[in-house]
C-alpha cells in the first residue's frame, strides 16, 4: 500500500517546538490533516500485534540452501501455545508454541538435490510457504574488506574472474547477503532481513569473491548445491566478531570488555593486544550480535575466515590474537551448538615491509592451527602492492583444499610446509615441517600460474639468532623434507625463522605440490612486537 500525502503545510504551536522539535502532536494534525490520523495508525500497528501470525526466521526464504546429512532447524514465532505444522521433502513434523509463542522443528537429515522443493508450515489458520529449496552443503564466511571484496572489483584486475563473472547464470550456487548495523544486544532477528539469492551475472559480481570462488571450486568437486551465507564487513577487527560471553571467558580479553563498557576506547589501545576501535561496529560482539546470532542454529557445514589487518595496523597490538580466535572459534561453535564444526581460514599475504604488525599476526595465525578442526590458507607468495589483493582465485583454492581433505575426506594434498620443530647441530639448525612430503622445492609463482620449480635458485629469507636475540642473514639448501639453515655470522644458533617481514619478496619454499610453506619463527619470543609509532 502506497501513501502519497504531502504534510508539507502541517504546523505545529511553538510550545510543541520547545517541548521537543521532533514531537507531532495529534492534535495539531489532525487540525491541519485530519486524515492523517488513520495513517499514523496503519503504519506504527503495534508490534505485539503483528508477531501473533505465524512466521519463519527470516534466514528462511525462497531460494535458499539447506544442509544435507545432518539435523536441519527450523524455528520462528506464532500465538501462544499453538500448534505447528511442517511439510518439507516427504517429512510431515509437528510441535507446539511455547508460552511466548516460540517454535523450532528439526527435520531428519535430508540428501542432497538440484530439485527446487517448497517448505510448508502451518499453525491455525495460517500458512508459510518458502519455495525453491535446494539440499546441498552450507557454509558462512564471515572477516573483513578481504572477505568481502567483490568478484567485479576483482575482476577489474584478474581477467580470469572477470569471465567468471560474465558466465552465464547456474543454479547450484546460492548466497545469503547479510548487511545489518552493529548491535548491543545479541539479536534473534535481522533488522534488516535480506533474500537468499540464485547466482546469475548481475548479482554475481556483487558478491564476496573468496566465498564466491570457494562455492564454485566446492560444487565443481561434489556435484551438490552449495549455499553460502555471508556476514563479513570491512575495516573491522576480530573483537566485533567474537560473542561476549568468550570475552568474560578468556583472562587476556577481560580488560578488553571492561574498558569498552565504559567507552574508554582509548585505553583498550593500549593493552597488550590492544586494537584502535573506530566506530561501535568494532566494540566487543557488535558484528556477532547482528550477523552471526540471529541467524543461528540455520544448519551448516563451516566456516571460512578471512580477517586480521585491522588488528595489526599502525597503532595496534597483534599479540594475543591467537587468544581472540580462539575466542571466535569457541564462541561460534557453541552459538551453534556443535564443537567441532570446521574453521579455516587465511593468512594474512604479503603486503608492505612497513606494516610491522603482519609479522606477528601470521605467527599468531599460524599458531591458531593448535585449534582442532581448523585449517590455514598460506597466501605469502600472493604479493600484491594492494592491501586487497585481486587474486582471490588461489586463495579460494587453498581453503577448498582444506575443506575437502579434512571436512569430505577426499585424498590431496591440502597445505603447503608449516613448521614443525628445529634442531641444532653444531652451528647449523635442521629444521622438520609438517606438509613436506613427498618433499621439498624451490619455486616461484607468479600470477595465477602453478609455481615453478627453480631448483638453482637460493631459498630466501632465512634467518638465524645468535645466543643474545639477534638476528642475522642465513643460508638454507633443501635436504629431503628438512631444511639446513648456516649463518657465518652465528656460531651457536638459538632461532630460527623464515619470511618474517611485512612484504616478503619471492618466499619461495614450497612443497612437491606446489603449495607455499608458512612464515614461521621457532621461538616466538624472539619475535617481538613493538608499536610503529615508537619505531
Amino acid at each position: 500500500m502506497a501513501y502519497s500525502q504531502n504534510f508539507s503545510s502541517v504546523r505545529f504551536s511553538p510550545e510543541d517546538q520547545l517541548k521537543n522539535p521532533n514531537h507531532v502532536s495529534l492534535d495539531n494534525l489532525m487540525r491541519a490533516q485530519p486524515s492523517a490520523l488513520m495513517l499514523l495508525f496503519v503504519v506504527f500497528i503495534p508490534s505485539s500485534l503483528t508477531a501473533e501470525g505465524l512466521q519463519l526466521s527470516d534466514v528462511f526464504t525462497d531460494n535458499a540452501v539447506l544442509q544435507q546429512g545432518v539435523a536441519v532447524p527450523v524455528w520462528g514465532t506464532t500465538r501462544a501455545n499453538t500448534a505447528v505444522a511442517l511439510e518439507f521433502a516427504g517429512q510431515s513434523k509437528t510441535t507446539t508454541a511455547g508460552s511466548d509463542g516460540h517454535w523450532r522443528i528439526e527435520l531428519s537429515p535430508l540428501q542432497a538435490t538440484h530439485t527446487g522443493r517448497t517448505m510448508t508450515v502451518k499453525s491455525g489458520t495460517s500458512i508459510q510457504e518458502r519455495h525453491d529449496l535446494l539440499i546441498g552443503e552450507v557454509w558462512y564466511a564471515s572477516g573483513q574488506s578481504n572477505m568481502q571484496m567483490t568478484l567485479a572489483a576483482c575482476g577489474r584486475k584478474v581477467p580470469a574472474i572477470k569471465a567468471m563473472v560474465e558466465a552465464a547464470s547456474t543454479n547450484h550456487i546460492r548466497y545469503l547477503r547479510i548487511s545489518d548495523p552493529d548491535s548491543p544486544h545479541a539479536l534473534t532477528k535481522r533488522r534488516q532481513p535480506s533474500i537468499w539469492q540464485v547466482d546469475n551475472p548481475l548479482n554475481r559480481e556483487k558478491q564476496s569473491a573468496v566465498a564466491y570462488l570457494f562455492a564454485d571450486m566446492l560444487h565443481a568437486q561434489l556435484g551438490v548445491p552449495i549455499g553460502i551465507i555471508e556476514g563479513s564487513w570491512g575495516g573491522k577487527p576480530i573483537e566485533g566478531f567474537i560473542p561476549r560471553l568468550q570475552f568474560t571467558k578468556q583472562l587476556a580479553l577481560q580488560k578488553t570488555l571492561s574498558l569498552s563498557d565504559k567507552n574508554q576506547l582509548d585505553d583498550v589501545a593500549k593493552l597488550k593486544g590492544g586494537v584502535i576501535i573506530r566506530n561501535t561496529a568494532g566494540m566487543p560482539a557488535r558484528i556477532f550480535n547482528a550477523r552471526v546470532s540471529p541467524i543461528t542454529p540455520f544448519a551448516i557445514r563451516g566456516f571460512i575466515w578471512y580477517q586480521g589487518e585491522s588488528n595489526a595496523g599502525r597503532g595496534e597490538d597483534p599479540r594475543n590474537y591467537r587468544i581472540k580466535m580462539q575466542a571466535l572459534i569457541d564462541g561460534w561453535r557453541e552459538t551453534w551448538g556443535q564443537p567441532a564444526l570446521p574453521f579455516y581460514f587465511v593468512q594474512l599475504p604479503a603486503f608492505n615491509d612497513t606494516a610491522h604488525g603482519w609479522v606477528r599476526l601470521r605467527e599468531e595465525q599460524r599458531l591458531s592451527l593448535s585449534i582442532p578442526h581448523t585449517g590455514m590458507a598460506v597466501t605469502i607468495d600472493l604479493r600484491d602492492s594492494d592491501i586487497h589483493p585481486a587474486n582471490k582465485l588461489d586463495v579460494a583454492q587453498r581453503l577448498v583444499n582444506w575443506a575437502l581433505a579434512k571436512t569430505y575426506d577426499k585424498q590431496l594434498v591440502y597445505s603447503g610446509p608449516l613448521f614443525k620443530s628445529a634442531t641444532v647441530n653444531h652451528n647449523t639448525m635442521r629444521v622438520q615441517f609438517d606438509h613436506a612430503e613427498p618433499g621439498l622445492t624451490v619455486a616461484h609463482k607468479r600470477g595465477l600460474g602453478l609455481p615453478k620449480a627453480t631448483p638453482d635458485t637460493a631459498l630466501a629469507h632465512f634467518e638465524l639468532a645468535d645466543s643474545t636475540g639477534s638476528w642475522y642473514p642465513a643460508q638454507a639448501s633443501i635436504d629431503g623434507s628438512e631444511v639446513v639453515v648456516r649463518s657465518p655470522q652465528v656460531r651457536q644458533p638459538r632461532a630460527v625463522r623464515y619470511a618474517c617481514s611485512g612484504d616478503p619478496s619471492n618466499a619461495n619454499l614450497y612443497n612437491l605440490a606446489g603449495l607455499p610453506a608458512s612464515p614461521f619463527c621457532s621461538d616466538l619470543q624472539l619475535l617481538p612486537w613493538v608499536d610503529e609509532t615508537q619505531r
